[in-house]
């Protein structure tokens, strides 16, 4: 039988991809949106967990706009660290596995090779320590809970690095985009799909969870053009040429070296999977 799944963050880009793919497969899972439950009151989590009875919890939801947590600390650790202590609390309390949803901007981005599930994390940024903090959290109920590192998240829906190139190849003939950060681009469907697969087991520890392969945000913008037959120019330019308040990692490539891990396909075979969805989606 499977279990009783719950997932955070269901109003989210994410969490309607794990909504779509549990549909899909016949899964039962139960998404809680902000509406539902704040996450940040440990009362009505502890109290909304013993209406549900979870056994298993998809915790999705966090605050991911990297700037905005550099100008709001506070709020960053709020929404990402303080939530994600309190549903792992109430997890505790119930016995039900937690598998937290993280980010590749743990790492500092200095290594020359890929991110291993062991290596030291050393955030730049507050987005960053909010998410360690998350995984501390996470990981402080042993076999109970998991961590899934993931990356460059996007889908044919939401707000995402691809939806905001397409927008921006209708109004310039030219682009400039940095091609000094390396990471994985993971579809967010794909994503949904591994996370569900993780829920149906028994995972702990830390994962890594991208699509496969990596590549630059330049090359991302290269590979979304050439699929959907775009003609605008892409410019190779250097973060330096796009000031942000938070530092973005230079390498945050994640390694999966775990054999009890999900593997995902190649990031490019996924965008055309995705641009697929969103021209059917266009034409329905």
């Amino acid at each position: 039988m499977s279990p009783r799944i719950v997932y955070t963050g269901a109003a989210g880009m994410l969490g309607r991809e794990i909504g779509r793919v549990a549909a899909e497969r016949g899964i039962a899972a139960v998404g809680w949106s902000r509406e539902t439950c704040d996450l940040t009151d440990a009362d009505l989590v502890a109290r909304s967990f013993a209406a549900g009875e979870p056994e298993v919890v998809i915790h999705g939801a966090a605050w991911t706009d990297v700037d905005g947590c550099e100008s709001d600390p506070a709020r960053a650790f709020l929404e990402n660290g303080r939530a994600t202590a309190n549903v792992a609390a109430a997890c505790r309390a119930t016995g039900a596995r937690l598998i937290t949803v993280s980010t590749d901007y743990v790492f500092s981005g200095d290594a020359p090779t890929p991110y291993r599930e062991t290596d030291r994390p050393g955030p730049l940024s507050v987005y960053g320590w909010s998410k360690l903090m998350a995984e501390e959290a996470t990981l402080a109920l042993g076999e109970r809970g998991a961590v899934a590192r993931t990356a460059w998240v996007y889908a044919e829906h939401g707000r995402n690095f691809l939806l905001t190139m397409l927008r921006l190849a209708a109004e310039r003939e030219r682009l400039g985009v940095v091609d000094d950060q390396h990471g994985t681009p993971t579809y967010a469907g794909d994503l949904a799909t591994a996370l569900l697969e993780l829920a149906a087991g028994e995972p702990s520890g830390i994962y890594h969870v991208t699509n496969d392969g990596a590549t630059t945000w330049n090359g991302f913008a290269r590979a979304i053009f050439e699929e959907t037959g775009n003609s605008t120019a892409v410019d190779a330019v250097t973060s330096d040429a796009f000031p942000r308040p938070a530092r973005r990692p230079a390498n945050s490539v994640l390694a999966r070296t775990r054999s009890d891990g999900p593997r995902l396909a190649p990031w490019r075979e996924a965008l055309v999977r995705c641009l697929a969805r969103r021209a059917s989606a266009e034409a329905a």
